[in-house]
């Protein structure tokens, strides 16, 4: 057999396995068990219960208080059904805010008088030198 026969005999078994992989994770996929998507991501819904906190027995065993520590309950419109979503408490989001802004505040005011500062012993220093060059004369 020439080197041509086995090049070839070679791309072809490279292209069967990568044809088998291909066929094998699409089985996988199709076999694998459909994930139940929440009503709220499809269909419309109305909340029941606001923003709330979760207590700890809901902490413990409802996955949406993993999120955020906040849920509330729903009504999706077409199926009916009544669940509960993670969300984020208005509370918790504007004191969030708050702490941003004052430590923002804090670092420009550090800043500032750091400005300040330096400005001053650069002055300091221009006029020393200005002194020194008119003691010289």
């Amino acid at each position: 057999m020439g080197p041509r026969v086995l090049l070839a005999l070679g791309a072809l078994a490279w292209g069967l396995r990568l044809a088998e992989a291909t066929v094998s994770s699409e089985a996988k996929r199709s076999v694998s068990p459909l994930v139940a998507t929440p009503c709220w991501q499809v269909e419309d819904f109305v909340v029941v219960q606001d923003c709330a906190l979760c207590t700890t027995f809901q902490a413990k065993t409802m996955p949406e208080c993993s999120m955020t520590g906040f849920i509330e309950q729903i009504s999706c419109a077409v199926s009916k059904k009544e669940e509960y979503k993670s969300c984020r408490s208005v509370v918790t989001e504007a004191r969030s805010f708050w702490k941003f802004e004052g430590a923002t505040i804090c670092v420009a005011v550090a800043f500032a008088l750091l400005v300040m500062y330096r400005q001053r012993v650069l002055d300091r220093k221009a006029l020393e030198k200005v002194r020194k060059q008119i003691e010289s004369i």
